[in-house]
């Protein structure tokens, strides 16, 4: 037998390509094949089959000290370039486990589509894909806003069956353990205000007026819209992720079977109870970033607490504490809203638990934005 050696050789591993008196084309295997150490190259076995396709092509294993399914893959990628051109492969002196798992793996036929195939389909095909996933998911989010209203008729008629104890636990946990978060933040964004109002008015001697534009910006805008961002990357993603494990574990699926309504055990308390919550938690905002503008007054202007405090009670008026109020209200309705949809509606792994509480905060902050452009324009054409 000749052999033309062709070596493709990595750690320790080898794949040599010669040919017998007969024209058999031989296969050489050597060294300890290791999935970790990646698949050597085929090409000099191709190469060596276009150059003077054989009659037969026999491997040769003797050589083989260690093997797993590296030496397995490499053996059927040769003996599937010999079937395409119909040529015969024998096992010659491979080890029986390599034998066994290829008569395995071809024991059963190849599922359609099983292999990946890097064909992009027509853009006509993606866009009518894309299409139908909007319409199905606003078909969802319709049907469970109509859910969560019946859920609340329910509610209204004394009929919802839920239960007490699991309202007071999440009335806890939107409320009072949110307090720390909020305390850190509003305290902060009232003191950013002021800081930077009393840089610009401190040039016009009109240090003063720090107070009016502190008590106006958290009352009006800067309490509700920082509290619900707050309680949007806490309770919201804390929604989504139970109910999201929930369905997991198909827990939901057992109140169902027992006849008790998920929407009315799991979505409706927490509805409830965020839409309570948020509008005490506005109000505590707001007192506090107060305060921190207060803090700084008095630390960077010759502001006294007596003066920023009376320039505070004429800056403010009712109607717009009640603004803040108000759409602190909506902006919990719908951070609540989202978070149980987008946790009832995730998939059914470990992985679409946290896509579902991903999605429910960046769905949530949109949505908060979105509402409070669109209560500026509303205030802004009723005067308000």
């Amino acid at each position: 037998m000749s052999l033309a050696a062709e070596p493709a050789s990595r750690d320790g591993r080898e794949v040599t390509v010669g040919r017998r008196d007969d024209g058999t084309l031989v296969v050489r295997l050597a060294g300890a094949w290791r999935l970790a150490d990646g698949l050597p190259a085929i090409e000099p076995v191709e190469r060596a089959l276009a150059e003077r396709p054989p009659k037969t092509v026999v491997f040769d294993a003797r050589g083989l000290a260690a093997w797993d399914t590296s030496a397995v893959t490499f053996v059927e990628e040769v003996a599937e370039l010999c079937e395409a051109r119909k040529i015969r492969v024998e096992p010659g002196d491979l080890p029986h486990g390599i034998r066994d798992l290829i008569r395995l793996a071809r024991a059963v036929p190849e599922k359609v589509g099983a292999r990946r195939t890097r064909t992009r389909p027509p853009w006509l095909d993606r866009l009518g894909e894309r299409a139908l996933g909007v319409a199905t998911a606003v078909r969802n989010a319709v049907g469970f806003l109509g859910d969560a209203a019946l859920s609340f008729g329910r509610l209204a008629a004394g009929r919802a069956r839920y239960r007490r104890h699991d309202l007071l636990v999440v009335l806890q946990a939107a409320g009072a353990e949110a307090l720390p978060i909020v305390t850190l933040i509003s305290i902060l964004v009232g003191m950013i205000l002021a800081f930077v109002g009393a840089v610009q008015l401190e040039r016009f001697g009109a240090e003063i007026y720090v107070a009016d534009l502190v008590a106006i910006a958290m009352v009006r805008e800067m309490g509700c819209i920082m509290t619900a961002i707050i309680m949007a990357g806490r309770t919201g993603s804390g929604f989504a992720a139970e109910l999201g494990t929930m369905k997991v574990t198909q827990e939901i699926d057992a109140l169902r079977t027992l006849g008790i309504p998920p929407m009315d055990f799991l979505v409706m308390p927490r509805l409830l109870a965020l839409s309570l919550m948020m509008p005490l938690l506005c109000v505590y905002s707001d007192i506090l970033g107060i305060v921190g503008g207060g803090i700084v007054s008095a630390g960077m202007l010759d502001v006294t607490p007596v003066q920023y405090w009376n320039e505070t009670l004429q800056a403010l008026t009712l109607k717009s504490f009640f603004l803040g109020i108000g759409k602190s209200l909506v902006f919990g309705v719908l951070i609540a809203l989202t978070g149980c949809f987008r946790g009832i509606h995730s998939g059914s792994s470990a992985s679409a638990v946290g896509d579902a509480a991903t999605s429910a905060v960046v769905t949530s902050i949109v949505l908060i934005v979105v509402a409070d452009g669109l209560f500026a324009v509303v205030f802004n054409v009723l005067g308000i």
